[in-house]
């Protein structure tokens, strides 16, 4: 089984995230993951970076307490403001939507969202301090 440590002490946002990421995952490739679900998520399937043919990884989140704060409600809702003020494809009604919700205390912040692929990834098991 391979051990990873990713620490939510580097970071307090997603940009954050994101460099906590590819300093832990990409070390020993020639480019970087960029600010994706997407892409963050077909890291975990293994092909690449430092999940590269591990058949079981251990994934250790310290402060992962704060990190849920971290990438909780505002952060999620700046991240979102953001899309709605660039330039893209990205389904205006959609990201309002989803705004909305979480103004209502109903929607999936970062974090969660982060942790549901997580979860979609049987050979990664999570492991919170």
């Amino acid at each position: 089984m391979k051990h990873i440590t990713i620490d939510g002490n580097r970071f307090d946002d997603i940009v954050g995230f994101y460099a906590e990421i590819n300093r832990v995952f990409m070390a020993g490739e020639e480019w970087q993951l960029g600010q994706s679900l997407d892409a963050f998520n077909d890291l975990l399937y293994g092909s690449y970076g430092a999940l590269k043919g591990a058949d079981c990884v251990r994934l250790h989140w310290i402060a992962i307490g704060k990190s849920r704060d971290d990438l909780g409600v505002q952060c999620t809702l700046n991240w979102l403001a953001a899309k709605l003020n660039s330039p893209g494809p990205f389904n205006l009604d959609l990201i309002n939507a989803q705004m909305d919700a979480l103004k209502r205390g109903e929607g999936e912040t970062f974090y969660q969202i982060v942790l549901s692929i997580l979860a979609d990834h049987p050979k990664i098991e999570l492991v919170a301090s």
